[in-house]
């Protein structure tokens, strides 16, 4: 079973203290520390999984500069087989381009199941998965948090709305989307990332892949990114049921809903 896991370097922010750019466009990220993806991390995991169980490789690719191999020895270490790192250079990426690039790469490997994160932790954006697939022209499924493939097929266990969950079959090979809590990412030591630069990693340059022009071409920006304003504490309304409906119909009416 070979598998392609995609994966992302993003910024720690928890406890960060955060500021807006000067173009209003991002957070500064000089002063970040920066990480694999939470959503990815689960996906190597659990490509790892499937090759130990049924053999075969696992890829992880990644687009960024040379900072962003970090996620891509980090996933070596958890048992990835090679490593691919497409340098976009300073080109602008959305999750337009960002698919197109992926597939143009994944197309030429060797592939039962490609793997993504749900979404990504530094823009929630939760696209590149679904449209990666469609650019490849494969089944796919999102929210997974369940996989057991045999043969030709894997039956997958997919996180529906309203706390409920799916069990279907889906033909392979296949793009799943990785959802958190699908199984429990092994610890990563020093050590064992040192171990891992023996292993491929591979460096392609955006222009060799003859991408048309029109292709990387963005087709979402941001206008702005601002730090949510201060507001006051919530407001507690007491007394018996009647008075904090009428309280309640008078703040709604005063906020311009209808009633």
């Amino acid at each position: 079973m070979d598998v392609i896991v995609c994966v992302k370097q993003v910024p720690e922010v928890i406890d960060a203290d955060l500021k807006i750019n000067r173009e209003a466009t991002g957070i500064e990220k000089e002063d970040l520390v920066m990480h694999i993806n939470d959503w990815d991390n689960y996906a190597v995991e659990e490509a790892v999984c499937i090759k130990e169980a049924q053999g075969g490789t696992v890829t992880a690719i990644t687009i960024g500069d040379d900072e962003s191999e970090d996620v891509l020895r980090r996933a070596l270490a958890m048992g990835a087989d090679k490593a691919i790192r497409i340098d976009p250079g300073e080109r602008e990426l959305d999750s337009f381009v960002i698919s197109k690039i992926l597939a143009k790469v994944i197309k030429d490997l060797e592939y039962d199941l490609v793997l993504t994160g749900v979404q990504a932790d530094d823009d929630n954006s939760g696209m590149v998965g679904i449209m990666l697939a469609e650019e490849l022209g494969l089944s796919h499924a999102a929210v997974v948090t369940g996989v057991q493939p045999e043969g030709d097929a894997a039956t997958i266990r997919m996180e529906l709305e309203g706390g409920l969950d799916e069990i279907a079959k889906i033909k392979l090979p296949s793009l799943l989307t990785v959802q958190t809590g699908i199984n429990d990412p092994r610890y990563v030591s020093i050590m064992g990332i040192r171990k891992a630069r023996n292993k491929e990693l591979a460096v392609v340059e955006l222009e060799d892949l003859g991408i048309h022009e029109d292709h990387l071409t963005p087709m979402t920006w941001i206008e702005e990114v601002f730090i949510p304003p201060e507001t006051t504490g919530a407001e507690m309304i007491e007394g018996d049921a009647a008075s904090v409906a009428a309280q309640l119909i008078k703040i709604m009416k005063e906020k311009g809903v209808n009633i």
